[in-house]
């Protein structure tokens, strides 16, 4: 696969990703952290704020990836 077609799937992917993270992190929010101490809250939006990168980062490194040499 070329890098110009994994940098396609890798962008619609990424958005997608971000998209469903983003609202399952506010809904498991809501439940587990909304009202409790201050503490509770600024540790899971910390943890739920810096999750999404390793995924992120996986997928920006394939989309990276240089194509693989041809011999013609």
């Amino acid at each position: 696969m070329k890098q110009r077609q994994r940098k396609l799937i890798g962008i619609f992917t990424t958005v997608i990703f971000m998209i469903i993270y983003s609202l399952a992190a506010m809904a498991i929010g809501g439940e587990i952290a909304l009202g409790r101490s201050p503490i509770i809250e600024i540790g899971f939006y910390l943890i739920a704020g810096l999750a999404w990168l390793p995924p992120v980062m996986v997928i920006i490194r394939w989309m990276a990836r240089p194509d693989a040499a041809s011999d013609s």
